[in-house]
């Protein structure tokens, strides 16, 4: 089916522009992995702490544009209008690549906030709260304007006013340090363990009723299920990272009851996910898009449920915080929540957006990059976690030297940088798939 509206189209810019953002952090991130085993890599062009930083915040960055992408192609079909103002719509892109240019190059020059994850200087912050501003007047405009409200549509709109609310606390930096990360959490938590999540099932929501035929009001069921667990556990759920920081005891309590519970959302959505696959009314020709929404799903559960489960009580992140085990749960936590849902919706997307979308040939080329990339990344946490094992044994438990634990280490960290590679590879066939006609359709 061809794209409804003509101002959908704009979405493809900012498909373009986050997927190739998506390849630098990949780079950056080898970049970190060589690093962790020649520590002199680059040195001091780049040294670890700047690519680590720029790694993370090309994370966030590409993200965020990856979801307002997928906001101009599912927002218009859903209220069944065209965007309020295409002109803004390129104008906040252009604004936004300009200053995450800005702070990538200002890191490089040693200017940022040193802050982790919140490193904009004070200027880009403000640059980011007015790209957001414009982005969600122009969204409510095209809901305003619209024809009808869907769940859908609310939802997604109400993730990002999350967003930006949230974000307003990466301004607030109060000089005792335990106040400081209380409220720090509220950006970096309350995002990807938050509003993120409800962005997340609402294009996961919109790409099933598309791809199954599934009826609306039994997605939007589902919705609402989904996005009451997130609010319940996620909210209080904070807690889990105010175990060690000078809070009071009760929050020990309190963020492990309500952490262990977070598994539930995603519990939710892989349910979801394969219920209306199995209930499917029609097969879709595109399926690639039909993986990579499935594999949202699954990998999300796996990533942020089991392996985000498998740390937080107090009585295990008393070993694992700050590990390897934090990095092995983060890197496929994002990638199966946020990363596999925005490809899964450029998949389902961009062939729509063509010129010529009357058949969808043999995806060959895309289902070897879901594949390349989901089992790389799920390798990546499998090594990492060993080495989480190996680290808290040694160092946690015995007393093993830090630098002393690393030389146990290294065998994890070139496997990992292997897997990396591949992981690269998986994602130049994306590429090659996305900006050759042929590999989008005849």
């Amino acid at each position: 089916m061809r794209y409804q509206y003509e101002s959908q189209r704009v979405a493809y810019p900012y498909f373009i522009v986050a997927i190739l953002l998506f390849g630098l952090q990949v780079l950056f991130g080898l970049v970190i992995g060589a690093q962790y085993i020649w520590p002199d890599l680059l040195f001091p062009l780049i040294p670890f702490n700047i690519a680590r930083m720029i790694h993370i915040n090309l994370l966030v960055v590409w993200i965020i544009m990856g979801f307002m992408g997928c906001a101009f192609y599912l927002i218009p079909e859903e209220v069944e209008g065209e965007i309020y103002s295409v002109k803004l719509a390129l104008v906040t892109l252009v604004l936004f690549v300009i200053g995450g240019v800005t702070a990538v190059g200002g890191y490089l020059f040693r200017i940022h906030d040193g802050r982790e994850f919140l490193e904009q200087p004070f200027f880009i912050k403000v640059a980011i709260v007015i790209v957001v501003l414009l982005f969600i007047y122009n969204i409510l405009m095209t809901m305003i304007k619209g024809r009808r409200r869907t769940t859908i549509s609310v939802v997604f709109f109400g993730g990002f006013v999350g967003l930006a609310v949230f974000y307003l606390f990466a301004f607030y930096k109060p000089a005792n340090m335990v106040v400081d990360k209380y409220y720090w959490w509220w950006v970096v938590h309350l995002w990807v363990e938050g509003v993120w999540e409800l962005i997340m099932a609402a294009i996961l929501s919109f790409l099933l009723i598309k791809l199954t035929g599934i009826d609306r009001e039994v997605a939007e069921k589902w919705l609402y299920l989904i996005i009451g667990l997130t609010f319940i556990t996620g909210v209080i759920g904070t807690g889990h990272h105010y175990y060690w920081i000078g809070t009071p005891a009760f929050w020990q309590t309190w963020g492990a009851y309500f952490s262990a519970t977070e598994v539930l959302p995603f519990v939710a959505m892989v349910a979801f996910s394969f219920k209306m696959i199995s209930k499917k009314t029609r097969e879709h020709p595109n399926r690639a898009a039909v993986l990579w929404t499935g594999g949202a799903a699954v990998v999300s559960f796996l990533g942020a449920g089991v392996w985000g489960f498998m740390h937080t009580l107090p009585q295990v992140n008393y070993y694992t915080h700050g590990t390897q085990m934090t990095a092995s749960h983060g890197h496929l936590a994002f990638f199966g929540a946020y990363v596999l849902i925005i490809l899964a919706m450029i998949s389902y997307a961009v062939p729509n957006l063509s010129n010529k979308t009357e058949s969808i040939r043999s995806q060959k080329i895309e289902i070897f990059s879901f594949w390349t990339m989901v089992i790389s990344m799920f390798s990546i946490a499998l090594i990492l976690t060993g080495a989480g094992i190996v680290q808290v044994t040694l160092q946690r438990v015995m007393g093993m030297p830090y630098m002393e634990t690393q030389t146990y280490m290294k065998v994890f960290y070139g496997l990992r940088l292997a897997f990396g590679g591949i992981f690269l590879i998986g994602l130049l066939a994306f590429y090659y798939d996305f900006f050759t006609k042929a590999g989008r359709a005849r």
